[in-house]
């Protein structure tokens, strides 16, 4: 037994924070794809529809939250001491404005937002809208402890907001079952960003109660955050405008098929985030420090295209047995579509971390071409949607344009260099 606990207290030793940080990720990963896998068993693809479209305008908003969790990362890296409290004011301030803002246009519209998307109650998003502000908070609080490479309290935080919203709603799903599930869940989302901002920074209560005269550089940290928002933006297009297109046009039993293969097909963009997390305030800090970035950069996406041909490889050998296990028999008439809808994500993630990576180095036209690419996927669906396998078949020709893109500009920019 001795030398048993011997070798357990050697072991935590022997793995990095960032090590540790990527294996918390992918549990809470797996928490929030068992949350989804749940819903979608105990709903049925028509109920489970309006939740995935709640699920969705989370991700959708997440453009802002993420743009938030940027800059705050960026600045924590590059600020200290006093300036940093009077950045942290400063970036707090705006995001509890517009969380306000967007919670407010939400609630005031959430009739339309029920006929847009033709869910069955329309107090799921009344309900949603009113936790934007501790969305946006909780974004900067992440940002802070990314930036801080506090990689354990960053990971908390994901776990909180996981393990909240994963008990919550399925407890408040068996405890009322005559319960709207959609409005069941509208509010397990709220009180998971409550939970999410533990453990919470002190200093952004400091950077409230003590005003500091110092000047900020605001026009740069501004462009920035325009830039970074236009650029999570086109993210949020890519990744779920197909979603919310195919709740329009289909009705709800196949629109809750399609998020059922939207949530497995992506599971490789979001192991990909993970590395993005890691990537971003490596670069900046490598920038600051004058050192080569570009061993990171290839690293990474090695990674991700190992990770990306394991996936789609698998889901094409095995699509029925992936449904099945995950989403049950219900879904099966799916399946066949499982391992294009992987391929177009993998895409997605590889031409992501090219562009993360250039976001870093303030090179904006990866941005711009992602822009280009996320409006052209979405005129491509609302040309052509005759049947979910042709709107999967637009997001790969998109997919494919894009990465090619991506790669002519990385190569161009090393070629350059040289």
């Amino acid at each position: 037994m001795k030398i048993i606990s011997n070798v357990m207290a050697k072991i935590p030793r022997k793995v990095s924070p960032e090590q540790r940080f990527m294996l918390t990720i992918l549990l809470v990963n797996a928490g929030n794809y068992l949350y989804n896998l749940v819903l979608g068993r105990m709903l049925g693809p028509v109920a489970f529809s309006d939740a995935a479209i709640l699920i969705t305008l989370l991700l959708m908003l997440s453009f802002v939250g993420m743009t938030f969790q940027i800059v705050a990362a960026k600045y924590a890296v590059l600020y200290q001491d006093q300036m940093l409290l009077v950045f942290i004011k400063w970036v707090a301030k705006y995001a509890l404005i517009l969380g306000i803002l967007f919670g407010a246009a939400i609630v005031f519209w959430h009739q339309q937002l029920q006929g847009l998307f033709h869910t069955k109650t329309a107090a799921m998003f009344f309900i949603f809208g009113i936790g934007i502000p501790l969305y946006f908070m909780m974004s900067i609080n992440r940002g802070l402890y990314q930036g801080q490479n506090a990689l354990h309290k960053l990971a908390t935080t994901y776990q909180t907001e996981m393990a909240s919203r994963l008990v919550v709603t399925i407890a408040a799903l068996l405890l009322f079952p005559d319960s709207a599930s959609s409005v069941i869940v509208a509010l397990g989302i709220v009180f998971s960003f409550v939970f999410g901002l533990f453990p919470f920074q002190k200093t952004i209560f400091s950077a409230f109660q003590h005003p500091i005269s110092t000047e900020l550089d605001r026009r740069s940290i501004a462009a920035f955050f325009m830039l970074t928002a236009f650029y999570e933006l086109t993210q949020i297009i890519i990744n779920n405008s197909d979603i919310v297109l195919v709740k329009h046009y289909f009705d709800s039993q196949q629109a809750g098929l399609y998020a059922s293969l939207a949530l497995i097909g992506r599971v490789v963009y979001f192991v990909a985030w993970m590395f993005v997390m890691l990537l971003l305030p490596k670069v900046i800090q490598m920038k600051k420090d004058r050192q080569d970035t570009l061993p990171i950069l290839l690293k990474y996406v090695g990674y991700i295209s190992f990770l990306s041909v394991l996936i789609v490889g698998f889901t094409a050998l095995f699509p029925e047995l992936v449904v099945n296990a995950m989403f049950g028999h219900a879904y099966l008439s799916i399946s066949f579509l499982l391992w294009k809808y992987a391929l177009a994500t993998s895409l997605f993630a590889v031409a992501n971390i090219f562009a993360y990576y250039y976001l870093s180095l303030d090179h904006y036209v990866p941005v711009v071409v992602s822009a280009v690419l996320g409006t052209t996927q979405i005129g491509l669906i609302m040309r052509y949607h005759a049947s979910l396998e042709q709107v999967v078949h637009m997001q790969i020709i998109a997919m494919v344009v894009l990465l090619f893109f991506q790669l002519c500009y990385f190569f161009y920019k090393n070629k350059k260099i040289k």
